[in-house]
């Protein structure tokens, strides 16, 4: 997305303009506002982990998976890396939960504010509890959503984890 430079009149790309507005205030609000120029827009969507790394020229593990859950009902993030699969009975368990499901679209933008496929590690519309695998610990930066489809964002995991006030978990599915 491109904004006019209002000294010059001219079109100028803007990082601000480029991520969803509820997590440009979420990173103004966490003093990270440094981050907002580190985000990188892709001209195709990168919903995928492979779309995202592809565009970004990392590998998948760098990329941080973001998904939705509900246990017993109530929302939950699940952060990875993007080489993993979620064992969801390891979720349940860590959650104490008798059921856990994917949450429909309907849930994750009534309780983030964004939409599947672009959901960042925090600055969700309402409290919702984070679980991170230390699988995203293996390295010294990941890739992770700024909001939409369209955007990704740089990020050391520990800082990641403590701004997502997340809770360090193995929930990995296990290679077999």
């Amino acid at each position: 997305m491109n904004a006019t430079d209002e000294n010059t009149g001219e079109e100028r790309s803007s990082a601000v303009n480029d991520i969803h507005p509820r997590f440009a205030e979420a990173l103004r609000e966490l003093g990270l506002d440094e981050v907002i120029g580190r985000v990188r827009r892709f001209p195709d969507t990168a919903r995928t982990t492979a779309e995202a790394a592809a565009a970004i020229g990392c590998e998948p593990s760098q990329i941080c998976k973001s998904l939705f859950f509900a246990a017993d009902g109530v929302p939950v993030l699940v952060l990875l890396d993007g080489s993993a699969h979620v064992g969801m009975e390891l979720v349940r368990r860590e959650l104490g939960a008798q059921k856990i499901t994917r949450a429909g679209a309907h849930l994750v933008r009534e309780s983030t504010g964004y939409g599947t496929g672009a959901v960042p590690p925090f600055g969700h519309r309402t409290k919702t509890r984070v679980l991170v695998d230390r699988s995203l610990l293996g390295h010294d930066t990941v890739w992770t959503s700024a909001g939409t489809p369209y955007t990704v964002f740089p990020m050391d995991p520990k800082s990641l984890i403590a701004h997502a006030d997340g809770t360090l978990v193995d929930v990995r599915e296990p290679i077999v």
